[in-house]
């Protein structure tokens, strides 16, 4: 690749990976490579995929053939979690020039530099169990908010999920560490930090440090402003964190906890280390503490043996409990779990009407949750880009919030009075103030 060149990154899957193509980013930005758009003609393209939605070939090949159209001489090359579990399948799509796996993917510069000349793809992808290091980093130039990897890997091997095939064992940095790293964010620009990591409830086990002493030491930094936790195990939130976030003017009144089934019967089938009870008691102890918190819960429709009795009982809890939205997926077979031997498979027909009708379910959710700020006067960190004029943020409680684009700043907190819910699913008002406060 010749210096100076321009580098273009597309992501794919979660908030995770965002942080780590910002890190691969830096890393070829420090190499002599431009960052630019996927459209315009780069000379190297970095595609980081993802292996638990479905259609994974078919997303990475739509991101290649965008690369090649736009410059059909670009360098290829492919990370993420499907390069781990698929490296001979990506390997054979036309126009990739180099795999990279879990232990290599931060590796790029060099990869690139070593094969460039080469006539067939190179791959490098190891043994997901010696995949040992873990590499710290954070999203940065996409949006407001600012993603922070703290953690890495999963120890928990659920019978539906590859990620500990993909990403290995859980590991993390120390917090001494990870403070530095979130002051680095804070000095780039961050106004909201949302931890995350593949399952950040098990930080610092390996270093005699839990998750509930790391938000402790970021809520201590004096430069930093608003905290935000991502998704977090039922069995991993307990009521000392849930009380700390209460306390804390920083952390935000928000809590992501996966579901996936609101039968237990099903539960145990998938390996999950909790049952209903647990999480009905999770979500009881947040609202004592915290009535107005944004509750966001993952639902997985159409795993096996899940029958019209076990849809029903997790359609009428999530009824029932005062949660704000869900992220439902419709169950798909992956090669390598132990939910492939489970018998009574859901028809695919049936697991995508089970996953409309959760989906129509999360908007009366989402509904209820805003109904509760009509009237308030909230704080909005708004977004620096626009659509249509609009500028759009989010409330402490994961409302989202749109303003006049000519009268709000991006990455400002700004003082909202609500007045109305849209069919589009966010709310307006009127603008009170541009504030410092949090």
């Amino acid at each position: 690749m010749r210096p100076g060149g321009t580098a273009a990154f597309h992501t794919l899957g979660c908030k995770l990976n965002f942080s780590e193509t910002s890190t691969l980013a830096r890393q070829l930005s420090g190499a002599g490579y431009a960052r630019v758009g996927i459209d315009k003609s780069p000379d190297v393209v970095d595609i980081n995929t993802c292996s638990v939605t479905d259609h994974a070939d078919a997303k990475c090949r739509n991101a290649v053939r965008r690369a090649l159209n736009s410059n059909p001489s670009a360098y290829v090359a492919v990370v993420g979690c499907y390069a781990q579990l698929k490296p001979e399948e990506i390997a054979a799509i036309p126009g990739v020039n180099v795999v990279l796996g879990a232990a290599e993917k931060f590796n790029i510069v060099h990869r690139i530099s070593e094969a460039q000349q080469a006539e067939s793809p190179a791959i490098h992808v190891g043994e997901i169990k010696e995949v040992r290091a873990f590499v710290p980093g954070f999203s940065s130039g996409d949006r407001t908010r600012t993603f922070l990897k703290v953690q890495d890997g999963c120890d928990y091997f659920c019978s539906f999920c590859t990620i500990p095939l993909a990403r290995g064992r859980s590991r993390s940095a120390t917090i001494e560490e990870t403070l530095v790293i979130a002051q680095e964010a804070t000095k780039a620009g961050a106004k909201e930090i949302v931890l995350t990591g593949v399952n950040i409830g098990d930080f610092g086990k390996a270093h005699g440090e839990s998750f509930l002493e790391l938000c402790q030491s970021l809520d201590a930094l004096p430069d930093l402003h608003r905290f935000r936790i991502s998704s977090i195990e039922p069995n991993l939130l307990d009521d000392e964190l849930i009380d700390f976030v209460a306390d804390s003017e920083k952390f935000m009144p928000h809590f992501h906890m996966p579901l996936q089934s609101g039968s237990d019967q099903i539960l145990s089938a998938m390996r999950r280390r909790y049952r209903v009870d647990r999480y009905a008691s999770r979500v009881e102890r947040i609202r004592q503490r915290l009535p107005l918190a944004s509750i966001g819960v993952d639902v997985i429709a159409g795993f096996p043996g899940e029958d019209d009795a076990a849809f029903g009982e997790t359609i009428q809890r999530l009824q029932d409990w005062p949660v704000s939205y869900l992220h439902a997926f419709t169950y798909s077979e992956r090669q390598r779990t132990t939910a492939l031997r489970i018998e009574n498979v859901v028809p695919i027909p049936l697991r995508q009407e089970r996953t409309q009708q959760l989906r129509a379910l999360s908007l009366k959710k989402q509904r209820a949750h805003y109904e509760q700020f009509v009237g308030l006067t909230r704080p909005v960190l708004f977004e620096n880009s626009s659509e249509d004029g609009l500028r759009f943020g989010f409330t402490p409680e994961y409302v989202r919030v749109a303003a006049d684009a000519q009268r709000v700043e991006g990455n400002k907190l700004t003082s909202i009075a609500l007045e109305r819910i849209h069919a589009a699913g966010h709310m307006s008002g009127e603008l009170v103030d541009q504030t410092t406060s949090h």
